[in-house]
């Protein structure tokens, strides 16, 4: 959270001084204590966090480019004129660990085009895909490998 409001503070100053930096350090810092405090939060939950930080900025760097190549294919499943959606429900248990985890990966493939997540509890999924072809290895997916390192 540190990171997050010393960042914060920086953007709305619009200019880099020492004084800014100084300031923004200690107010920033304040407001993370504050906020790990009422949140209930320690400082080891905090670090952990701190630490998943490089995963989920690859993690997101990976559905943005998942969401540009779902895209490419739709807009060839609807260009082709003997293309016909083939779509298909597909149930499945993820076997990751946590609310959070689920729900992100639940929200990841509704984001990506041609799949959506039509109910999500626990680890388990139900999503219905344009075509049969892209619900094969969805158990196994990126974003699943990924969360499972997180």
């Amino acid at each position: 959270m540190f990171l997050l409001y010393y960042g914060l503070w920086i953007l709305l100053n619009g200019r880099i001084t020492p004084e800014i930096l100084i300031f923004g350090a200690g107010i920033a810092g304040a407001a993370a204590l504050l906020t790990a405090r009422l949140r209930g939060r320690t400082w080891h939950e905090e670090k952990q966090v701190l630490c998943r930080l490089p995963l989920l900025i690859c993690y997101a760097g990976v559905l943005t480019a998942e969401i540009v190549r779902a895209s490419l294919d739709v807009i060839r499943l609807a260009w082709d004129r003997k293309g016909r959606p083939d779509p298909v429900i597909v149930e499945f248990r993820s076997g990751l660990p946590g609310a959070w985890r689920n729900a992100l990966l639940a929200n990841s493939i509704t984001l990506t085009p041609g799949t959506y997540t039509l109910f999500q509890e626990g680890d388990h999924l139900v999503v219905h895909c344009l075509r049969a072809a892209w619900a094969k290895g969805l158990e196994e997916s990126v974003f699943v490998r990924m969360l499972r390192r997180m």
